[in-house]
């Protein structure tokens, strides 16, 4: 065979050179450009078709459009069948509920509100934004009663490549403070130790009554009832340790001018250091009102009964 014959043979079954149709493509941006949907696009490859689909979108170019488009702009390829088609995705993820409460918060500020406050936007519903790039809400009109503390406000939302987003949301402010509360559900009687408490923000239209405001407030301090988890400690329901429990038998003391006089007696309740309970004096059988000084210790309070004149090693009994 001759060599033209040869190259003429070559020239036949060679595949001629031509665009390729992506059959998918990931968008940077909200425009659609004729290289988006053709490899090989020639000359033409930068020219801009249009706008594309919304950032989480999606958009399909069908076998008659593209063949339209590759004719139009002078593009080597052809449908091989109906079925082929080109999809256009731009990824996009949900506007973070952080970045909405940050803006809220500025503008909230700048209207009084306190900077330690707590912002809710409950039932937010996050519009989808580009996932690459920066998208920065701002609040651009806000609705705020403080007085009953809740807000209306417009957020507008922009970024690299996307068209602006009206978003309105609605919420609450509350004032709030941190105060120590337990960890867990304490039971009554329970004397709270450093484990037991930690501090946490609360709201201040919870607070109905006096709390304790400090961790060494109620660290050591006996509980009168019990405690849920996560709530203020009211001070209410704090008292110093129970030194003396009803039915036990006590010690009594007595301190007249120099003499100090004791005896015995038994509680008839229970009380705590400073705390004064009633008791009974053994050996007289009288009620005598006394302050809990120590575990097992009373001390007479002046004045309540008479004091007897029977000594016997150092004691006098205490009563009338």
């Amino acid at each position: 065979m001759k060599p033209y014959h040869l190259l003429l043979s070559f020239c036949l079954i060679a595949p001629a050179h031509g665009a390729v149709l992506r059959t998918s493509t990931t968008l940077r941006g909200p425009q659609v450009f004729l290289r988006d949907l053709f490899d090989d696009a020639g000359v033409n490859a930068d020219r801009l078709l249009g706008p594309g689909p919304v950032p989480g979108g999606r958009i399909v170019v069908e076998a008659r459009q593209l063949k339209a488009i590759a004719r139009q702009y002078d593009v080597d390829w052809r449908p091989v069948s109906s079925g082929d088609r080109a999809m256009l995705e731009w990824p996009g993820r949900p506007l973070k509920r952080e970045d909405a409460l940050a803006a809220v918060r500025v503008a909230l500020l700048a209207q009084g509100a306190a900077p330690d406050c707590d912002v809710a936007i409950p039932g937010f519903s996050p519009p989808i934004v580009p996932l690459a790039g920066v998208s920065a809400p701002i609040v651009t009109q806000l609705d705020y009663d403080r007085d009953q503390g809740r807000f209306i406000a417009m957020l507008s939302i922009t970024g690299d490549g996307m068209q602006p987003i009206s978003l309105r949301v609605s919420g609450e402010v509350a004032d709030v403070m941190e105060l120590p509360v337990a960890i867990t559900r304490l039971s009554a009687g329970v004397i709270a130790g450093p484990d037991d408490v930690r501090m946490t923000r609360v709201h201040v239209s919870a607070i109905h009554t006096e709390v304790a405001r400090d961790p060494a407030a109620v660290i050591g301090m006996q509980l009168k009832r019990q405690l849920q988890a996560g709530v203020p400690i009211p001070v209410a329901e704090l008292m110093e340790p129970t030194q003396v429990t009803r039915g036990d038998p006590v010690r009594l003391q007595l301190q007249v001018g120099g003499l100090a006089v004791t005896g015995q007696g038994l509680a008839l309740e229970s009380g705590a250091s400073g705390e004064r309970i009633r008791v009974r004096n053994i050996s007289s059988q009288a009620v005598l009102e006394a302050e809990v000084v120590a575990p097992g210790v009373v001390r007479v309070v002046p004045g309540t009964a008479p004091i007897t004149s029977q000594a016997r090693g150092g004691n006098l009994a205490l009563g009338g």
